[in-house]
């Protein structure tokens, strides 16, 4: 019975495509220490220990996802995620010491899809991993359906944004976030309600984290932020994209 099911288990993890992951972490032991862990569970792991070694190796082979450390000899890791997000909408998880909110404030703005203050749990780590690699390869967050809201056409099997014709140069989780409130243009969402419907879970969902990614968004679709027509912001209730914007 034990050697079914282990034969069951190898089987399914052939089936299961293989998560490509790259951790750029000066911290030795950490890195192997994590290294470890996510082999363990399936995964594949390349660690670079600087910030120009970590872009080098990005560039060089396609990741599922970069777990970036903030503070990096060398090029740091906000000029990584940077130069990263101006070629890539890999999925980022920022990995540091500095878990003040500002800090994870900071991490959102330029780039970052998560973020995870050390010390971390491997486990809590390496579900952050699967959610975003799935929602990255389309099988969470928003359904197939494709939509359009006025002149904004978003397909979902693609993750393809296109506002008047141009291609929007969205991440995973933008897209994610500006189906789930074109889908239901006119309804006022709560920042807890976006977190669950993009991403799967309201557990991080803390204000100021919801908030830059709307700022993202709106400097993307050309949305004044001071007088917005496209995502407009409910004081205290949550956000609502507006189709009919006369």
């Amino acid at each position: 019975m034990a050697f079914a099911q282990a034969q069951l288990n190898a089987l399914q993890m052939d089936e299961a495509p293989l998560i490509r992951v790259l951790m750029v972490e000066d911290d030795a032991r950490l890195s192997q220490l994590t290294r470890e862990y996510l082999e363990r569970q399936g995964l594949s792991v390349i660690v670079s220990s600087t910030g120009d070694d970590g872009l080098r190796e990005a560039s060089q082979v396609r990741y599922d996802c970069v777990l970036l450390d903030l503070m990096l000899p060398g090029m740091g890791g906000v000029e990584v995620c940077q130069r990263l997000r101006e070629v890539s909408d890999v999925p980022i998880i920022m990995i540091t010491a500095r878990g003040e909110e500002a800090d994870r404030v900071m991490g959102l703005e330029i780039g970052a899809d998560d973020y995870m203050p050390k010390p971390f749990s491997p486990r809590e780590l390496l579900a952050r991993i699967r959610v975003l690699v799935r929602r990255a390869r389309g099988k969470v967050g928003p359904t197939t359906r494709r939509i359009t809201v006025g002149d904004l056409e978003l397909d979902p099997g693609s993750r393809r944004a296109v506002l008047n014709g141009k291609e929007l140069p969205l991440t995973s989780y933008e897209f994610s976030i500006l189906y789930v409130l074109a889908e239901r243009a006119g309804r006022v969402l709560s920042r807890e309600q976006l977190m669950e419907l993009a991403r799967g879970s309201a557990e991080d969902a803390f204000d100021r984290s919801v908030d830059v990614h709307i700022s993202r968004l709106r400097q993307k679709l050309g949305d004044d932020s001071r007088r917005p027509k496209r995502i407009k912001t409910v004081r205290g209730v949550g956000y609502q994209y507006v189709s009919d914007r006369r």
